[in-house]
């Protein structure tokens, strides 16, 4: 395996040297026969990126060195065959990192897969998770040797394993649906805050009763009720009703339980005694006697129209949580306590502007009281939070500029330094004892592992589960411009060359657009890694930027399309491309397309309705009526958070149907191809439905893709059959209008 870094290729210059000395004598050879030589040599097509490379991507997450400082843990997700399809399985992976010269080792190979890997103390065993038949459930596996061993048997399933310090207890947590509490006797009657059942709230329940549809009204509610807990039919009462394939008419609570170190100990509740309330991020104090969590308690609002969150306390032996730190309109999340006892960090989220402010980090002392905030001059979404071993520094990512940089923050000045570079992408990570482990993201790897100093100096590459069959692919490599758009702001973007790309010739072009709205493209980001080079690889050069409204550029920058989701980001991602056709001869003005998902597929849609350049289109899983979407989509939040209020107020009416593209619907000329998953709640079918029905009405180009059982995620974890034919169905629309076709 190589160690060295990999962060450059130097053999992509020897490639490129190769292929221009190939390229020139196939020149020399068509010369002398007299046959015309077009695109790029047939030999070199299999260098190319591949449709099914898409199974061979594999997605590195959840690092964690050991205590002593010597090996780290991390989860590789993997693409498996499964019958005749394919399906998506995690393993747990160990390497060394002490020493050089080390490979990973595959630890873990039941197929069900494992995750959420946890030291022992001792650094000889793990604890983690692994879900059969639908339940997770806590394994603990030897180091040196020997099968895995199951520690729970948790009816509502286990998760999240961390060890108490001294290694004699195991935190871990279980979920409980709304109807599963109301099973148990301590909470018959429900939770003491609204269940919002109207005229009848707070429902009465009497268990004594006998269901009987033909009875008296008290036997008719009671079997009423009965089909209700059987979820047929759903009964919805609740504001937050969908999830992202199904709906959700019951919330569902997180509750934590400690046990010993043992195989299926008795576990202890710790929070289940609250009930209807639930609970995250739970951490071991220095005592291991007391944990630290998030949540929130209150009972005067049903929890859906809660957003804010605390910071709590408990000790195991009398676990009643006590509020420790909080402010109201504030969610207070992820406590993390220090090394040294002394200190809890946090992250902080102003929920006044969701849709526009940035997390920072608290630091609260328990010796003086006092709590310290941090990383607001950071101007960026903090998270990932990991203290260093001597309590003096905490470790943060945010996305910025395109890439998602390491940020390093002292804990007492609160000085923010970013320690590496916004060209790449610092995913999952973990340091101990003067050594930094983390997945890297860069345009020539979507995900591989790294070793560094705590000053991410002298990385080293310790894993090769992407790069040695990504060194056999001719890449394309992004590169970032800027340019100033109308409003003074400057618009990142980046431009991607065909891979059969040769001077002189001009090239369709595609421009993608990214979704969120505060979504972020970059280098550093993985997500279209496979996408955009297998585009490269048909034939298109790419356009993407980061129009106004996206993250990763500090809150005034992504507030600039409040109330403005239309003309102002459109401008700049056509300014993105205007900058770009100035720039580069080889970009065909007249065979552009253009596509996008989620918000991106909204913005296609809309650019299409009022710019008529492209020759082809495709929208993704897109809005299309906001005032609908404000109905049928989980993300609903989007239009009071970005535009200001509610569809029936007047002034807001007003913005939302000029920024919906159904209005301008009848503008579209564009050929048109939609895509969709036929259970995405998350922007709802009916949207495409909607823009397809009208555009075939108009008797406009437009072609209608619908995934069954498909939901939002489709583009990323979707059925792997799906995500191939999503990719080709637009590659092959596009060909049908540009000269390739």
């Amino acid at each position: 395996m190589d160690s060295e870094p990999s962060s450059k290729r130097p053999h992509m210059k020897l490639y490129a040297t190769n292929l221009f000395l190939r390229c020139m004598l196939v020149v020399l050879l068509s010369a002398v026969l007299s046959l015309p030589v077009t695109g790029i040599a047939a030999a070199d097509s299999d260098q190319r990126v591949r449709t099914t490379d898409l199974t061979r991507i594999q997605q590195l997450t959840q690092v964690s060195v050991s205590p002593d400082g010597t090996h780290a843990l991390y989860v590789v997700r993997s693409v498996v065959p499964q019958d005749d399809s394919y399906g998506y399985v995690n393993q747990i992976w160990m390497v060394r990192i002490d020493e050089e010269g080390h490979q990973p080792v595959q630890l873990t190979r039941h197929p069900a897969g494992a995750s959420q890997p946890a030291w022992h103390p001792d650094n000889e065993r793990i604890a983690f998770t692994r879900t059969i038949d639908g339940t997770s459930q806590i394994y603990v596996m030897s180091l040196r040797g020997g099968e895995a061993v199951p520690y729970t048997q948790a009816e509502q399933g286990a998760a999240n394993p961390v060890w108490s310090s001294d290694g004699s207890m195991l935190l871990f947590s279980s979920t409980y649906s709304h109807s599963e509490l109301l099973a148990k006797d301590a909470f018959r009657q429900g939770p003491a805050w609204p269940v919002e059942k109207p005229g009848i709230d707070p429902l009465p329940r009497n268990h004594t009763i006998t269901p009987d549809p033909d009875g008296s009204l008290e036997e008719i509610r009671a079997w009423l009720d009965q089909n209700e807990r059987e979820n047929s039919p759903a009964v919805l009462n609740r504001l937050d009703f969908q999830g992202e394939r199904r709906l959700s008419p019951e919330r569902s609570y997180t509750h934590w339980f400690v046990m010993d170190d043992r195989p299926r100990a008795e576990p202890r509740a710790l929070t289940l005694h609250t009930g209807f309330h639930s609970f995250s991020g739970a951490a071991w104090m220095w005592d291991d006697q007391n944990i630290v969590l998030s949540g929130n308690m209150q009972t005067a609002q049903h929890p859906d129209r809660v957003r804010d969150s605390y910071i709590y306390t408990l000790n195991i032996h009398e676990p009643e949580p006590a509020r420790m730190l909080g402010t109201p309109s504030f969610s207070y999340s992820n406590p993390l306590p220090s090394a040294d006892g002394r200190l809890i960090a946090f992250r902080v989220f102003d929920n006044s502007e969701r849709g526009y402010n940035q997390a920072y980090m608290g630091v609260h002392d328990l010796r003086s009281n006092t709590t310290r905030y941090i990383g607001m001059d950071v101007d960026r979404n903090l998270g990932n939070m990991t203290w260093s071993r001597d309590s003096n520094n905490l470790y943060a990512t945010a996305p910025k500029n395109g890439g998602f940089p390491l940020f390093r923050i002292n804990a007492r000045t609160g000085e923010a330094q970013r320690i590496t570079d916004t060209e790449t992408g610092v995913r999952a990570f973990d340091l101990n004892r003067g050594v930094l482990v983390y997945v890297l993201t860069s345009w020539e790897n979507p995900f591989e592992l790294y070793t560094a100093t705590l000053n991410a100096e002298n990385p080293r590459r310790i894993s090769d589960h992407n790069h040695s069959w990504i060194a056999g692919r001719q890449l394309s490599e992004p590169v970032k411009h800027t340019f100033t758009n109308s409003e003074g702001l400057e618009i990142e973007y980046w431009v991607m060359k065909p891979a059969n790309y040769e001077p002189g010739q001009r090239f369709p072009t595609l421009l993608q657009i990214h979704g969120g709205p505060s979504a972020m493209w970059g280098t550093g980001e993985a997500s279209m890694w496979h996408e955009f080079q297998l585009f490269t690889a048909h034939g298109f050069g790419i356009v993407f930027s980061n129009p106004r409204g996206s993250g990763g550029y500090g809150y005034d920058f992504q507030r600039a399309n409040h109330r403005d989701w239309g003309i102002g980001p459109m401008n700049d991602v056509l300014g993105s491309l205007d900058a770009a056709a100035r720039q580069y001869s080889w970009i065909d003005t007249d065979q552009l397309v253009i596509t996008g998902g989620s918000y991106g597929g909204y913005l296609v849609a809309y650019v299409i309705a009022k710019d008529h350049r492209f020759v082809a289109a495709a929208a993704q899983r897109g809005v299309y009526e906001l005032s609908t979407f404000f109905g049928e989509g989980n993300a609903w939040r989007l239009v009071p958070d970005r535009f200001g209020g509610f569809p029936w107020e007047s002034d807001v009416q007003r913005v939302l149907r000029h920024d919906s593209p159904f209005t301008h619907v009848h503008q579209i000329r564009t050929p048109l191809l939609i895509l969709h998953g036929d259970v995405d709640l998350r922007t709802g079918v009916s949207q495409s439905e909607m823009m397809y029905k009208a555009l075939k009405v108009l008797e406009r180009d437009v072609e209608f893709i619908r995934y069954p059982g498909a939901d939002h995620e489709l583009s990323r974890s979707g059925n792997v059959h799906h995500r191939k034919d999503r990719l080709l169905r637009m590659i092959e629309f596009f060909k049908r209008y540009t000269a390739e076709n």
